[in-house]
């Protein structure tokens, strides 16, 4: 069986190691478990150096993805999912449509939950699939050391715990600033600016009431995606789990992200920056 989180936690450190430095002291077997379309493309840096150092790494993903194809570093494992490619192509063609549109605040929040209500669902049925009990057994006999992940879907965490598996979760940010929830993070209203408030770490009163409003409305927005899932994980693992649960279980925190796009906020020990690692090395211009 898998290993207890406690015990796994020099592995977790050892892969840190890995990811940030030349040396590692052994390999391990690794889960994977990412989010299609760009989260997984800002991984693949990662994974092929970790798979340099000796590591084994299972990918595991839907088969209707429409970036997680077949590598030569990595093996990937494939379960079935009830929509398919076509439907995954056209909620990213339409999410890039959003993003350009000149609309008011409160036309992109209702346009935001429209969408949100259409891949939520769609998302989450793969969810449930992932959870079968016959895969989750597979896995379970593999007797992975750890496993890497992006937890923009709360769904692998929900793998992790049932594996009980210590977890490096490897992101750019989540919605509705649910990283700092989980990591008990202080995420004041008065100097954090919350996306899409185009404010700086100086506001003004009627700033912050404004940073605090958005706030309120992304939690509603985010409440509508995540809040399934805490329901899904209650009833897979057996116990009343909620969504902060489940993220807070992560040894470590990579985030691809550096203060020098920031403004200034606190941070947790288990919070590593590792901006740029995803980045290709290029060869100088030759004039």
């Amino acid at each position: 069986m898998a290993v207890e989180s406690q015990g796994g936690r020099p592995l977790v450190l050892g892969l840190l190691l890995c990811v940030l430095g030349p040396v590692v002291s052994h390999a391990g077997k690794i889960l994977l478990i990412p989010v299609d379309g760009s989260h997984w493309l800002s991984m693949l840096g990662a994974i092929q150096q970790l798979q340099q150092r000796g590591h084994e790494i299972v990918v595991l993903a839907p088969d209707a993805s429409l970036y997680i194809r077949d590598g030569a570093f990595y093996t990937l494992k494939t379960y079935p999912v009830p929509f398919q490619r076509e439907d995954v192509k056209e909620s990213f063609v339409s999410l890039g449509h959003n993003v350009f549109e000149n609309d008011s605040f409160l036309q992109r929040v209702i346009k935001t939950y429209k969408k949100i209500k259409k891949d939520s669902a769609m998302l989450l049925s793969g969810c449930s699939h992932l959870l079968h009990k016959e895969l989750m057994a597979s896995l379970a006999e593999s007797s992975f050391d750890v496993m890497l992940t992006d937890p923009f879907l709360p769904c692998s965490p929900i793998v992790a715990q049932y594996l009980s598996l210590p977890t490096v979760f490897f992101l750019h940010a989540l919605p509705c600033s649910l990283e700092f929830e989980a990591t008990q993070c202080p995420n004041p209203f008065s100097y954090v600016p919350r996306p899409l408030s185009s404010h700086s770490d100086h506001m003004t009163f009627l700033q912050r009431v404004k940073n605090m409003l958005i706030a309120f409305s992304q939690n509603f927005l985010c409440d509508v995606v995540y809040s399934p899932y805490a329901t899904l994980a209650s009833e897979f693992l057996q116990r009343e789990v909620t969504v902060q649960d489940l993220l807070s279980s992560a040894s470590v925190w990579l985030f691809r992200s550096d203060f020098v796009k920031d403004y200034p906020r606190p941070i947790m020990p288990n919070m590593v920056f590792v901006g740029g690692i995803n980045c290709l090395h290029q060869n100088p211009l030759s004039q």
